[in-house]
């Protein structure tokens, strides 16, 4: 899988159970702490192309996933691809 992108924050359970979850399936991820980087929803959007409401905003290489339900859905299609 190509890298994973998780733009977030720390205060975020979501956001956290995206990163844990690339940390459990061994996925390359780069995590994007939006508080520590001084990124508004604003900069993430102009980044991604579409409008932010929510966090974690997640990539897969340039893919735009979305969010965490999302994400954990893509990670469940993708093994599923793989095991056949």
């Amino acid at each position: 899988m190509d890298q994973v992108t998780i733009y977030g924050r720390t205060s975020c359970g979501f956001c956290v159970r995206a990163k844990s979850l690339c940390e459990a399936k061994g996925l390359p991820y780069k995590w994007v702490d939006m508080m520590a980087e001084g990124l508004s929803k604003a900069d993430i959007a102009d980044r991604i192309g579409r409008p932010v409401y929510t966090v974690p905003q997640i990539l897969v290489g340039d893919q735009y996933i979305g969010g965490c339900d999302e994400f954990f859905s893509f990670v469940r299609q993708q093994e599923a691809a793989t095991v056949g």
